[in-house]
């Protein structure tokens, strides 16, 4: 038990728990009094920053280090992953249990798992320090630039579909095991 609460410190997991809750609070806060449903938009930039915030633990303090590790870092690091997104996904869910109408629960997890392996495939690619990259670039592509219609709206903005899109769920789902994959693998880059 010691080496999981030894992991969790190196990997900031209390502070990116916290920063997770302190979203959750306040998209629950703002929307107590709202006659009506928050926008996909905005629902997804609320998850956006809790995979963002979660994300920070995607390394340790000298990389190096634990690529010399005599243990199995593989199973610990896609565990890492799945839990982010899991975290993630059931603060949006318990803020919407909480009173606040937001979006399907079926959006909210396809998009906390393309959005945790979008962070995963960040750190593997960029570093931990930079796991934010891809899922805050494609939330804003996704915001900003007009869906094309058919299959490759549905790919590219993924985010902004009903949860029945096939391509959509399609898209999510291997991001998330792609990205798994390759940081579980490869690790945080130096």
């Amino acid at each position: 038990m010691r080496w999981l609460v030894l992991y969790a410190r190196s990997r900031q997991v209390p502070a990116s728990a916290a920063a997770v809750a302190l979203v959750a609070l306040v998209v629950w806060a703002l929307n107590q009094d709202g006659p009506g449903p928050l926008s996909l938009g905005t629902a997804m930039l609320v998850l956006t920053a809790s995979v963002v915030a979660a994300s920070v633990g995607f390394g340790g303090c000298d990389v190096v280090l634990e690529r010399t590790a005599a243990i199995r870092w593989v199973p610990r690091r896609a565990g890492h992953v799945l839990l982010i997104g899991a975290f993630a996904a059931a603060a949006l869910l318990a803020v919407q249990a909480g009173g606040a109408r937001l979006v399907p629960t079926g959006v909210v997890v396809r998009d906390s798992a393309g959005l945790v392996g979008l962070a995963a495939l960040g750190a593997a690619l960029c570093g931990a320090r930079f796991a934010w990259t891809l899922p805050t670039g494609w939330l804003a592509f996704s915001l900003l630039v007009p869906t094309p219609g058919g299959t490759v709206g549905q790919v590219a903005n993924w985010m902004l579909f009903p949860p029945g899109a096939a391509a959509s769920s399609g898209t999510a789902w291997a991001l998330l095991a792609t990205g798994t994959v390759v940081y579980a693998l490869a690790g945080p880059r130096r």
